[in-house]
């Protein structure tokens, strides 16, 4: 019989529409899809350079469970270089990806029953780590009217004497919306009320910023450090999606836990990876950089596209490479063949299937009213894709 942990658990969303999108396409149907958080880029040259000289060397042994002292070092020093944030390297775990580290911080924070405040829309995974860990979701539900930012006083309201942590994610997946460093301190002076309350920051699309420097919680609160997690990691920034690669930084007794859960469950991640995340943060940042670049002028094409279709409504993002679009105006219509589209999730199949698209339902991350659009893809698809909503959209009755 199959556990009631593995029962409960949901697969996540956004695999399964992926998953859906590429058996059609092996059918031979012409899809879409920008429903992956994927960039398309290639890894920055120095990067592989260093894993290719690494094989070449014969460093493909077990390393430290923690990591590498090299990259737990590098990573050290990209913290303080890039968000003035002073850790010891023993304060740091790296991971098969900034996903385990949030999953192995769950574990290693949640006693059955515990909360977590999560605002909505929120990154699918969130709610079932915390379901794993037997602890609890307290959903915060966030207004498109404030690009989905959680207020202080919504902070505020959901704590309780069961609360153990909060789950920020700046810039965010789904939505792209980035707290300024104002908003961190409004949410950062409910905070220093309940010293017993950790705040888990995931801080993955750091570099995908479109107005300034990054901003995250500890570099406007200092005072908060010694119950703050920073999650982190190459993926996104650094188009190291298959690396595996990621990292938290912590105070001790939070990093020491998470190493006796992740020696026991998958101990280092790849030595090759691992000295390709060294070349990452202690080389150039100019491939980055040119990335953002290219990010950026995708997310203004997309935003201006998505606003001329009726029906959409749709906000500038200041990060990551999503878009949120309201599209509640077109829930409750048909579709051709007399099919109610009764939430985003009825959308987003008729989409997939009728015209080719591939999207996420904001029913996923916690929203009914939005659908998850990524724009991590080539101008040409970006074109095609809103070519195809608007066609699709314009269908319904």
């Amino acid at each position: 019989m199959i556990s009631k942990r593995a029962q409960e658990l949901s697969p996540s969303e956004t695999l399964k529409i992926s998953a859906r999108a590429k058996e059609l396409k092996r059918e031979g149907r012409s899809i879409v899809s920008l429903s992956a958080g994927e960039p398309d880029f290639k890894t920055p040259r120095h990067v592989c350079d260093a894993a290719i000289k690494a094989i070449e060397e014969g460093f493909h042994g077990y390393t430290m469970n923690t990591g590498t002292p090299e990259l737990r070092e590098a990573i050290v020093g990209k913290l303080k270089r890039d968000n003035g944030l002073d850790f010891a390297p023993s304060q740091v775990i790296v991971s098969n990806g900034a996903k385990q580290s949030l999953g192995f911080s769950m574990l290693s924070l949640i006693d059955p029953g515990d909360e977590v405040i999560i605002p909505a829309p929120y990154w699918v995974s969130y709610p079932q780590m915390v379901k794993l860990a037997e602890g609890k979701s307290v959903t915060v539900r966030t207004a498109f009217e404030n690009d989905y930012k959680m207020t202080p006083e919504q902070l505020e309201d959901a704590i309780s004497d069961k609360t153990k942590a909060l789950i920020l994610c700046s810039p965010s997946n789904p939505t792209g919306t980035r707290y300024t460093a104002d908003e961190l301190r409004g949410l950062a002076d409910v905070l220093v009320e309940y010293p017993d309350v950790y705040v888990i920051s995931d801080e993955i699309y750091e570099y995908i910023n479109y107005e300034g420097d990054h901003d995250g919680i500890l570099q406007v609160a200092p005072e908060l450090k010694d119950r703050t997690l920073v999650i982190n990691g190459f993926s996104k920034g650094f188009a190291m999606t298959g690396w595996r690669l990621g990292y938290l930084a912590g105070p001790q007794e939070v990093v020491n836990a998470v190493s006796k859960i992740q020696s026991q469950e998958t101990s280092a991640p790849s030595a090759i990876s691992q000295k390709a995340g060294e070349a990452a943060y202690t080389g150039s940042l100019d491939e980055v950089k040119k990335m953002r670049e290219q990010f950026k002028e995708r997310r203004d094409y997309i935003v201006d596209a998505l606003s001329s279709i009726d029906g959409v409504k749709c906000f500038k993002p200041a990060g990551a490479f999503y878009v949120f679009p309201d599209v509640s105006e077109h829930l409750g219509k048909s579709t051709a063949d007399g099919d109610k589209i009764e939430t985003t999730t009825d959308l987003c199949l008729y989409l997939l299937d009728g015209v080719g698209l591939a999207a996420v339902p904001g029913d996923a991350f916690g929203e009914p009213n939005g659908i998850r659009l990524s724009y991590a893809s080539a101008m040409k698809d970006l074109k095609e894709g809103i070519s195809r909503l608007e066609k699709g959209l314009s269908e319904l009755s």
